[in-house]
Parts: structure tokens; sequence; C-alpha cells
């Protein structure tokens, strides 16, 4: 009896291991790879407009009334649309007027276009288009192929206020892109490019609201960055004492700072070449100052080194930037202090972390010297293959050629080398001080 019941309960799994193994098929709510939505939001009067443009592939639940061929019919689609305006649009946007979310919109209008329409390049003929004439009844189109344009009205206080938004479209698309005109009254119309669900964006944000931001992007990007963590990690090797820290980190966050700040004014270049052979420098100071920990016992003036190397992750850091920015409104020189303040932030919070670690390896696990060895061979090793990874990539980009404009850039980039230089060699006059070998550390026993 117990066999038979063995055999049957083995006989189901097999049933239900083949079952689940088999193809299945592609069900109607799958969404596609990608989509790009267009928005233009434009406060007026005690209204606010935003208009929007949606690939209807977006939403393939929706049912459309169809005539001979397969065709929508243009004269019963309006119904339909609707309901996928709402479904897809008010569902999942939602419109800020200060701190305090505004109601759900009116529905003012909605338009089946066609894919070749260009109405949408700009606020004032997509506006005629969405409240002008529908398509012609005999218009030959199947709904895959069409875009829902809709017209939907806030109720706002005042068209002074500020506005902000959240646009969780991200579902809508596996690489969702949301292209946002806001046009507010008196001044200039502000373009963002949203990539997925972006979050809160202040679409006309105040310094505060702009400089926070900035601090929590700095804070995250240095904890996730594991090539800068690699560089403060050799830093505090030899050292972990604050005295003797305080330089170097202070050269480390000058430097970045200035040349953080010169590419936002588009001063550096803006070669393709550039960012790859920035990302490669990166590289080479890890595997530097991990090479000296092993062959410098006690290194004097690192802060020197450390301020060179620092205007090379600058640049890095401005990469990380120059999609962000957009969030910034007319507050960028504020966004960037804010992004070095968060950034210093969370290299403080390393520190913290860092020091009392090596501390206590080297006192109850290894020897001072030989961890010190251990440990920046093993960052040299992983940055080594990082920096052959990084020649690779910056190998694929032709010389640059040699023209007058470039040589003329040159120049200048070599006249602010030379005054840089001059100014830390005077600076490592006023700081000797500052530099003492690490030498009343207390020893492990294995010393």
């Amino acid at each position: 009896m117990l066999n038979k019941l063995m055999r049957r309960q083995f006989a189901l799994l097999l049933a239900a291991l083949t079952f689940l193994s088999l193809p299945l098929p592609a069900f109607a709510h799958n969404i596609p790879v990608e989509a790009t939505l267009q928005m233009f939001v434009k406060p007026e009067g005690h209204k606010l407009q935003v208009m929007i443009r949606v690939p209807l592939t977006t939403y393939v639940d929706a049912e459309y009334p169809r005539r001979a061929g397969g065709y929508v019919d243009m004269a019963k689609v309006d119904p339909s649309l609707r309901a996928a305006a709402t479904v897809i649009l008010l569902e999942t946007l939602k419109m800020y007027e200060g701190d305090k979310e505004l109601p759900k919109p009116t529905i003012v209008s909605t338009r089946m276009s066609l894919d070749s329409d260009r109405s949408f390049s700009n606020y004032d003929t997509a506006l005629a288009h969405v409240t002008g004439p529908e398509l012609p009844p005999e218009t030959t189109l199947f709904w895959e192929q069409g875009k829902l344009d809709a017209l939907l009205e806030y109720p706002i206080q005042s068209e002074k206020s500020y506005f902000s938004m959240h646009a969780a479209f991200d579902r809508l698309a596996q690489h969702e892109t949301t292209t946002v005109l806001f046009m507010p009254p008196g001044s200039a119309a502000r373009a963002y490019d949203l990539q997925g669900d972006a979050g809160l964006v202040h679409l006309d944000p105040t310094w505060y609201h702009a400089a926070w931001l900035f601090v929590v992007m700095g804070f995250y990007h240095i904890l996730e960055g594991i090539d800068h963590l690699l560089f403060l990690f050799c830093l505090v090797i030899p050292f972990r004492r604050v005295r003797p820290l305080i330089p170097v980190v202070t050269a480390f966050t000058v430097a970045h700072s200035i040349t953080l700040i010169a590419s936002a004014y588009g001063v550096a270049p803006d070669a393709l070449w550039f960012p790859p052979l920035i990302e490669m420098l990166i590289a080479v100071s890890i595997v530097y100052m991990a090479l000296e920990n092993i062959v410098v016992e006690h290194p004097a003036r690192r802060w020197i080194i450390t301020f060179f190397f620092g205007l090379v992750h600058g640049f890095g850091f401005s990469f990380v930037l120059r999609e962000t920015m957009q969030f910034a409104g007319d507050h960028v020189l504020p966004s960037l202090l804010a992004f070095n303040v968060g950034v210093e932030i969370g290299q403080l919070m390393m520190l913290v972390l860092f020091v009392p670690f090596l501390n206590f390896l080297f006192r109850r696990v290894v020897a001072q010297r030989l961890g010190t060895i251990i440990l920046s061979a093993l960052v040299a090793h992983q940055a080594w293959h990082w920096m052959e990874d990084r020649f690779d990539a910056l190998s694929q980009f032709p010389w640059p050629e040699f023209t007058r404009d470039g040589l003329m850039s040159g120049l200048r980039w070599a006249t602010a080398a030379v005054a840089i230089a001059a100014l830390v060699w005077l600076v490592s006059l006023v700081t000797k001080r500052w530099e003492r070998p690490d030498k009343a550390l207390p020893q492990s026993p294995a010393e």
C-alpha cells in the first residue's frame, strides 16, 4: 500500500515537472522592450495643463472597436482611448503643487495618432492637434501602430507655485524614457529626460530642493563607487589616525571639487575618448597607491600625489552628473557644492569604518607591515585588472587629431597644470609639520 502511494506521488510530481517544462504562451499583458513618452507641463491661471503622448503598445489589454480588415474604427474609438488614458496615466502619474498632491485631473481630450505624426515636436502644434479634429473615419490604422495623445487639466491655486511630478511609467516598458518640457509663466522652458521611475521630480526646484537631492546623490555615489572606495582605503592603510589623514583627505576633496566644477561649466574636454581615459587613470591611481604602500613603509607628503589623483577622480564624478544636472534647475553651483558635501559625508563614514577595522586587524590578527603588504597587494591585483580592461576600452578610440583649436586648448590646460603645481609646491612648504611617520602606532606582538 505504501509503495503504491509513493508511486502515485512520484507520477504526480513527474507530471507537474513535465507541465512546467512546456513553453508557455505569451500573455496579453507582456510589456514592450522600449517605449518613449512625451510630456508638456504648463501652469496657466488656475489650471495645470499636461499633454502626454504614449505608444499604445504600452497597454495591450485595451479593447478597441474594429471595422473590416481589423483596422480601428475611428468613429467609435474615443471611449476606448479615455479608458486607456485612465489606466495608463491617471493611475501612474501624480502631480504636486508645493507639497500637496493635486486631485485626479480631468481628461479634456484624447486622440489616436499615426506613428508618423510629428505634432508633439512643440507645445503649440501638440495642443492644436489634441484639441483639433480627429483622424478621418476612413483612416486605415491597426491599434498597435497608433499613439494615444491626451490633454489633462489639474486645478491649482496659482500658476506661480512650485510644481513637482512623480511619473511611475517604468511599468509600461522594460526600458522606458519620458521627455518632459516644463513651461513656467515668465520663465524659460525647462527640459527633462527621465529614465524609468525617476521618483519625485521638482520641475522648477528651489535651491534647497536641489541641494538636498545632490547631497543624497553624492553620498550614495561614493558608497556605490567601488574604485573610489578602494582608492580611499589605500590612503588610510599607512596612517590610521586622524591627524596625518587631515591633509590627505583635504587635498583629495579640494582637487576633485576643482575638476568637478570645471566639468560642469564645460571646461573639460568633450571628446569621446576622454571618459574612458579618465576611468583608466582612476584605476592607475589605485594601483600606484597600493604599490606605494608596499614599497614605502612610511609614505611622506602623500597629500601631494593624492591631490593630483583627486583631479582625475573629480572628472570621474562629473560623468555621473552629466545626466543629473537637469535636476539642478538654476542652481548649478549650489548643486555641485552639495554633491561634494554628500561625497565627503560618504568618505567620512567610510573612514570611521576603515580606521577601527585596520587598527584591530593589525593589533590582533597580523603584523602591521605584513598586513599592509597583503591588503595593498589584493587591492593592486583588482585595480590592475580594471586598468587592463579600461585600457582595452580606450584603445577602441582613434588618437585625437592635432588641430589649431586642440593645440590652444592643450596650452591652456598645460598653463593651468603649471599654476596648480606651483600652488601645491607652495602649500607643501607650509604643511611639512603635518607629515609625521606613523611610528607612534602600537605594534602588534608579532612585530
